[in-house]
């Protein structure tokens, strides 16, 4: 008995192993897959030293940047050496390990913001940036003068913001490939709007701008060019041929860029007509925490008086959307596979990171918390409880298979 249960304490955790650290299958260029370790380091620490011996330390500031870039540097050397590949190998587990890396840097960073005061923060956020020292809380608000609807205000209404929802949803779509999921979250998402409206003044919108410019047009188009390029990429047969077999120039520099494409490509199936309790409360926790990382976006900039418009969003919606596509395949094998006891390391740091970030905008955010007008968020959580109640009746797969299939 005790054997048998070694045996398959062995073989879970093997299959762990192969969604946490995937290996590349047909290598074809064995100089950037074999490991140079000593190179790596010799070449390092020569940088390290004539970094340190000839720059100009008489900047106070200047020296605490270059430490802090040479610490980060370093961590991502580590990374690159000690940490899992996670699910993805293209272009380069190296890629991952570093994208890994820097969510764990991250991490670490919002602990240590956790434990200061909201002026220090500010003051770190200055340093960083002088062009924060004199920015306020974003008080734009978009619910002006609603009854009058004209295609100038509609065309004046597709802006910068319009293609960056259009481009988020695309990306989400081809990380959740389910068309029921993905609408879920899109109506969710304008529920939690109009929720949190009277604390952030920019959730404030027009009706037309909530449900026609964002969830019909920029949503609605993002979602259905995303699965469609799932739908073409599903088809599409997967042989890979090794960039020494090519003679041609054109060839090998088209291989090259192909590099950059999913090495295959997977049908997902999160829900069937028998999944299961847990299964389908496991897939409503999903569309509740992409709502909470996007709370978690504006209530942050609104926190600190950060411009949406700064590169300091753009960066954390970078890191934040490479870190959650590794995590989104590994919660679908948790979610799916039976085998799977466990949710994969990346997994486990975007929720890390989405629910310290939650705790960082509680804590700064008490004053802002205190004008909380208790019965929408009262009726945000039936919205969210109800949503999960439809998921559990009898039709819940036969709906999320119909839009899969439309």
């Amino acid at each position: 008995m005790a054997k048998k249960k070694e045996n398959v304490i062995a073989e879970e955790d093997e299959f762990f192993r192969s969604i946490n650290e995937k290996g590349v299958d047909d290598i074809s260029l064995d100089f950037f897959y074999k490991p140079h370790t000593i190179t790596l380091l010799a070449i390092s620490i020569i940088g390290l030293f004539y970094t340190a011996f000839t720059r100009n330390d008489s900047s106070h500031n200047d020296n605490i940047q270059a430490g802090l870039c040479s610490v980060v540097f370093f961590f991502l050397i580590i990374s690159v050496l000690a940490f899992p590949n996670g699910p993805f190998t293209r272009p380069h587990p190296a890629i991952w390990r570093m994208v890994f890396g820097l969510g764990v840097l991250y991490f670490m960073m919002l602990i240590f913001v956790l434990f200061q005061s909201r002026t220090a923060v500010r003051q770190m956020l200055v340093w960083l940036y002088q062009d924060l020292k004199d920015t306020g809380p974003d008080e734009k608000e978009y619910a002006v003068n609603c009854s009058s609807i004209t295609w100038s205000r509609l065309y004046d209404g597709i802006d910068v913001f319009a293609l960056s929802h259009f481009t988020g949803w695309t990306l989400k779509a081809l990380l959740i490939r389910h068309y029921g999921i993905l609408w879920t979250i899109s109506i969710m998402w304008e529920l939690t709007e109009v929720a949190y409206a009277h604390l952030l003044p920019n959730f404030a919108e027009c009706w037309w701008d909530s449900w026609i410019l964002d969830v019909l047009l920029c949503n609605g188009l993002g979602i259905w060019v995303g699965m469609k390029i799932c739908e073409r990429l599903e088809m599409r047969s997967f042989h890979w041929e090794s960039i020494k077999d090519i003679h041609s120039a054109t060839g090998k520099l088209r291989r090259a860029v192909l590099q950059f494409t999913p090495v295959s490509w997977t049908l997902v199936r999160w829900l069937d007509p028998n999944s299961t309790k847990m299964r389908i409360i496991a897939v409503w926790l999903l569309i509740v925490f992409f709502q909470l990382v996007e709370l978690n976006t504006f209530f942050l900039k609104h926190i600190f008086w950060v411009p949406p418009p700064h590169p300091i969003n753009a960066i954390r919606l970078v890191l934040i959307c490479l870190i959650s596509a590794p995590s989104i395949r590994q919660y679908y094998v948790y979610v799916t596979d039976t085998q799977c006891k466990r949710v994969g390391t990346m997994c486990w740091i975007f929720c890390a990171i989405t629910l310290t970030e939650s705790c960082i905008c509680i804590k700064f955010g008490l004053e802002l918390f205190k004008q909380t007008e208790y019965t929408y968020v009262i009726a945000w959580i039936v919205s969210q409880v109800s949503c999960l109640s439809l998921f559990l009746t009898n039709f819940r797969a036969r709906w999320f298979d119909l839009c899969l299939l439309a």
